[in-house]
């Protein structure tokens, strides 16, 4: 008698829990048919159970404490990465956590072409739909974010290194540009802060040399000659007069400069101001950054374009003067 009971216990015991099984794989498996697309945006530090509850709550799951047991005993609550995810059409609750451990979200991706300022990102970013321009300013100037970050300068210029990014949708503007600005500091390397040292430069100094090589530049093997012009100068106590400099936050960079440009009272103006500006004036690319750091060994101390791309360069102002006029008439004859 006992021994009969005893075995319609386990039966039952069994009936449950293959009950159990079957219930909790067709909970997970059987797809639910999104009628419109859902967007669900996992925050950074939400709790998994935090995020399986905002699944049910948008229809994404039946039974959000069966994906709770699930998750603890296979420790895939562990796994879920942050983003913003967007479900459409029949799609499963397996199918849903699976999306959330891959990483699988929505992102845009955007290139930040190397010489571009902070006014071309902030429009650049804006038309990639990643943050739009008013928030993008509503933390390139601001002190507190630029401290957080170790930004010794007037806004972010010069700190986001040009390269090609991607952004889950909807990330915040505060951990975009934080994005943005760890993907300088990941280039610019301890040996390269050494060098600085060597060369009595701080980051802020290198990267706002850098940005102007980076504006005048057009001619990669004369990164490292347009650099030692400007060391040279430098050590010398000249003005740097760097025609990109007497343009910054006034016009477009590809407009004509003129004597009114020159003579324009800036923090930003070389012509006006001896030394470094305040802070960059571009993004510099690892060429002008490493040119920057590592310029070529010669006497120059001007350069005149020579209406190709390039530059010819002079170690006095009486080269210089033939140069210009040369190149001037040149110019005017074609």
């Amino acid at each position: 008698m006992f021994a009969r009971f005893k075995r319609s216990i386990i039966i039952c015991f069994l009936l449950l829990i293959v009950t159990f099984v079957i219930y909790s794989f067709l909970n997970i498996l059987v797809p639910l048919n999104q009628k419109k697309p859902v967007e669900v945006y996992v925050k950074k530090g939400m709790t998994f159970s935090e995020t399986v509850q905002k699944l049910q709550e948008q229809g994404l799951l039946r039974d959000k404490n069966i994906v709770l047991l699930i998750g603890k005993i296979t420790r895939i609550d562990r796994k879920i990465k942050t983003g913003l995810y967007e479900f459409s059409g029949p799609v499963s609750p397996l199918q849903v956590i699976n999306t959330l451990i891959s990483g699988r979200g929505v992102e845009f991706k955007v290139t930040i072409p190397e010489g571009y300022n902070i006014w071309q990102i902030a429009r650049t970013l804006d038309a990639s739909g990643i943050i739009t321009e008013e928030d993008f300013f509503r933390f390139a100037y601001n002190r507190e974010f630029l401290d957080s970050m170790s930004i010794d300068a007037p806004s972010i210029e010069g700190y986001i290194f040009p390269d090609t990014y991607s952004f889950p949708k909807g990330m915040p503007p505060e951990d975009v540009l934080k994005t943005l600005v760890s993907g300088m500091r990941r280039h610019f390397t301890p040996d390269m802060k050494g060098r600085a040292e060597e060369l009595g430069l701080s980051e802020r100094e290198v990267l706002t040399l850098a940005s102007i090589i980076e504006k005048e530049a057009r001619v990669d093997d004369e990164r490292p000659l347009i650099s030692a012009v400007f060391h040279n100068r430098l050590k010398r106590g000249m003005p740097l007069q760097a025609d990109p400099t007497s343009i910054y936050g006034f016009k477009d960079s590809s407009g004509v400069i003129t004597n009114k440009d020159l003579k324009r009272e800036s923090p930003y103006n070389t012509y006006v101001i001896r030394g470094l500006p305040s802070g960059p004036i571009a993004s510099p690319g690892l060429k002008s950054i490493m040119a920057a750091l590592y310029p070529a060994d010669v006497p120059y101390l001007f350069f005149v374009s020579d209406n190709n791309g390039g530059h010819r360069f002079s170690a006095t102002e009486a080269e210089h003067r033939k140069a210009v006029k040369l190149y001037r008439t040149m110019k005017q004859g074609k």
